[in-house]
């Protein structure tokens, strides 16, 4: 039985989760919650823009700052983004001089520029073994049916085990529903596309991952639960419905205890204090599914340098972040440069495929 690992040990809150569970299975064809962190998908030859409703993909954005890569050989994303911060701060203590304005007074900027970090995709593994996440899972589970027998072994008591081995079971048999899987992987894989993961105009990070032929299509994925191939069958409504009834009359049960309620309440509060951990944990892209290899990382202080020297790299992908962080006219200059190397695009393309 494939566990999903985002699961956890069974808690109060499971009962309004599985409430939401039916109304989302039933109402919205889906099981998957929408992203909790907004970011853009970028096609890294057409330029095309969509927002992500792929949770997964939220999860890799808003924990970057977390995994990506320090101090390898190719280069370190942490000192090219403190050096982006320190030349923007000369750039504004050098105006503040011009200006007679001390240079105590101008602040240190938290971010400023642009810094492009590429990675290429890895041979994608989506639904692969987490084992610490499960032997997380796993001990607190034993916690709770440890801390459930304690009245059964002192007063004879076994009402809070019961429903705490009920409740256990119910949350792995949530958690073993197929649809999640169907939700969360819903692409192709094997993509060779290149896709520029980004919070948009005005964010410190853009994230290249090139497809390789590995990767998952991020395209794809980023259409997340919208997407109607894997639409909720009619088994696992039936199936959540069944859950959800099972857990409202597990916690009718509960309400009905009278007599060592502490313990019943400090199984609830196990659960609770792991789903928090579990939900506030920093993961990788790898714990997704979606192993990537760092390549290099691009940064400039100036957002246009960052983008001309990235097109200058990797061919078509300056340009398609173009509209989303320049989306007004362009200089004369600016234009004319975009325009040399548009035509040297497929030149460049061929050269760099002759290399690898």
């Amino acid at each position: 039985m494939n566990i999903d690992v985002d699961v956890i040990p069974a808690n109060p809150g499971w009962v309004a989760y599985a409430v939401t569970a039916v109304v989302s299975a039933v109402g919205e064809n889906k099981l998957m919650p929408l992203p909790d962190c907004t970011c853009k998908v970028i096609n890294g030859k057409t330029g095309y823009v969509r927002d992500n409703c792929s949770w997964i993909l939220g999860r890799v954005v808003r924990d970057y700052e977390s995994w990506m890569d320090a101090g390898t050989s190719n280069g370190d994303i942490h000192a090219c983004i403190n050096k982006i911060i320190e030349d923007k701060w000369e750039v504004l203590k050098k105006a503040a001089r011009e200006d007679s304005v001390p240079e105590s007074a101008v602040e240190k900027p938290t971010q400023a520029g642009l810094c492009v970090s590429v990675y290429s995709a890895m041979k994608a593994r989506p639904g692969h073994l987490r084992v610490k996440d499960y032997l997380i899972g796993l001990t607190t589970a034993i916690m709770q049916l440890l801390m459930g027998a304690i009245p059964c072994f002192l007063f004879g008591d076994w009402s809070v085990l019961l429903v705490t081995v009920v409740g256990i079971v119910l949350v792995l048999l949530s958690g073993s529903l197929s649809q999640w899987a169907k939700e969360k992987w819903a692409c192709r894989k094997n993509s060779t596309k290149t896709v520029i993961l980004t919070r948009g105009n005005g964010s410190q990070h853009a994230i290249v991952i090139i497809g390789r032929g590995k990767g998952l299509d991020l395209e794809d994925l980023a259409a997340g639960p919208m997407n109607v191939n894997v639409s909720t069958s009619y088994k696992t409504r039936v199936t959540v419905v069944g859950l959800a009834l099972s857990w409202i009359l597990l916690l009718i049960t509960a309400a009905g205890i009278q007599k060592n309620t502490w313990f019943l309440l400090a199984v609830g509060g196990i659960g609770i204090v792991q789903n928090i951990f579990v939900a506030g944990w920093k993961r990788r892209p790898e714990d997704f599914g979606i192993p990537l290899k760092f390549e290099k990382v691009i940064g400039n202080s100036k957002v246009m340098d960052c983008l001309l020297e990235v097109e200058e790299a990797i061919p078509y992908v300056g340009r398609s972040m173009l509209d989303t962080f320049f989306p007004g006219t362009l200089r004369p200059k600016e234009k004319a440069k975009w325009e040399e190397l548009e035509a040297s695009a497929k030149d460049r393309t061929k050269a760099i495929a002759s290399k690898s």
